[in-house]
């Protein structure tokens, strides 16, 4: 299934009007609720538990985009000027996930796991700091930035080791500043055109992080593996997701399908906003922390 996004205003008529924000008190108690009716989850993942990390997403409160889309798949598996293009960005973008932290929401998160209430955490975030707080049952569903794979061979080394090589073969982009963008990218426009990127060391074919671009397919095994965790738990938890993206979206579907009660706790608006049995925007992380404190 390739990983496609929609519009908020191509899925209803109705004005992108958000939700009151709910106080994080009142919040955590309906989540204690739903845990307890519903004690084993799926929890789905999205952008918003990591930008209190320092890690930017891409859509408001309304699921809008704030900035433009990111790579296309097959643009960058066919145009060498946007392969310049993006790995001269990643020169400054991927350093803001490498050096990220885990936040209160992916501890939390953990702790949640921890004491039996996570199945399975499926995250559409690509920078592992589920992991880096202590999650253990975690698919990566559209992959890991901090892996590069090539399209030929399947050679695989770290980012950081492409990422050196980068730098290495254009110092003229060191003095570069730009503010960071989602998934490693950076808000920098200048000519690529002599930008020199890095291919394969085993094959000279193209290197690409380990990630789902836009147009891309996610691994039939990953959506297979989540489903079945989904089917076998009470209910999924949406935890700062706009579900704009279809790859995420699905998983309600399914839910709703099969009679699976589905709650949300995310900032704004979600493209499920009609299948969620119940919607709580509230702050992730002081309601996961609260939610945490009830329940013990």
């Amino acid at each position: 299934m390739s990983l496609s996004t929609l519009s908020p205003s191509s899925l209803t008529g109705e004005e992108n009007i958000a939700d009151p924000v709910l106080p994080s008190a009142e919040a955590a108690e309906q989540l204690v609720d739903f845990i307890r009716r519903y004690p084993r989850l799926t929890v789905l993942t999205g952008a918003g538990v990591s930008t209190d990390s320092g890690i930017p997403d891409y859509r408001d409160q309304h699921g809008q985009w704030k900035r433009k889309p990111p790579v296309d798949h097959r643009e960058f598996m066919a145009c060498a000027a946007t392969r310049q293009r993006y790995w001269g960005r990643a020169l400054i973008g991927w350093p803001v996930i490498r050096n990220s932290t885990p936040n209160g929401a992916h501890y939390h998160l953990a702790e949640l796991e921890r004491r039996g209430h996570i199945q399975l955490m499926i995250t559409q975030n690509v920078d592992r700091l589920h992991q880096r707080a202590g999650s253990q049952q975690v698919i990566d569903l559209h992959g890991r930035a901090d892996e590069i794979r090539c399209m030929q061979c399947d050679y695989r080394a770290l980012r950081q080791e492409v990422h050196d090589r980068s730098y290495a073969l254009n110092p003229e982009f060191r003095h570069f500043t730009a503010e960071a963008a989602p998934d490693g990218d950076a808000d920098l426009e200048v000519d690529f055109s002599h930008f020199r990127v890095a291919d394969c060391p085993q094959c000279a074919g193209i290197l690409k992080p380990d990630v789902v671009f836009f147009g891309d397919n996610v691994p039939r095994a990953r959506v297979d593996t989540a489903m079945n965790a989904l089917c076998a738990s009470n209910a999924l938890l949406v935890v700062g997701s706009s579900l704009m993206v279809y790859s995420g979206f699905r998983f309600c579907r399914y839910a709703k399908e099969r009679g699976k009660p589905i709650a949300a706790l995310t900032l704004g608006r979600t493209r499920a906003d009609a299948l969620l049995d119940l919607k709580l925007n509230a702050d992730i992380g002081e309601t996961l922390q609260r939610t945490l404190l009830q329940l013990a």
